[in-house]
């Protein structure tokens, strides 16, 4: 995992960007953050699993789906199967020990 810290890369109102290997943050007092990484480091683990780049087809399309059912931006971001599991466990500094293969599928539904 490699931080990068700029600012003018994270879209207004969000912290940080993961694309594996790079973690990009909009503040160098997040890399200090455990349960900001730890949710970070739970989205790389997701990337992995998917081989990367289906990772992010796959969460643009859920964003899509999410933004027709909810009609709200942050309510669709917040309910993308991937972000559902990392804001879920990002306080269980242990989760991605005991985490399961392709986890976020029970979050779904």
């Amino acid at each position: 995992m490699f931080f990068v810290v700029n600012k003018y890369l994270i879209p207004k109102g969000y912290r940080g960007l993961t694309a594996y290997p790079f973690v990009f943050l909009k503040h160098r007092i997040d890399k200090q953050n455990p349960v900001f990484i730890n949710h970070e480091r739970i989205h790389l683990r997701q990337q992995i699993e998917l081989l990367i780049l289906p990772f992010f087809i796959w969460y643009f399309l859920e964003y899509l789906v999410r933004l027709l059912q909810f009609r709200n931006k942050n309510r669709a971001y917040r309910n993308i199967s991937f972000e559902r599991e990392a804001y879920s466990n990002e306080i269980d500094m242990d989760y991605l020990k005991k985490r399961r293969f392709f986890s976020f599928w029970k979050y779904l539904f």
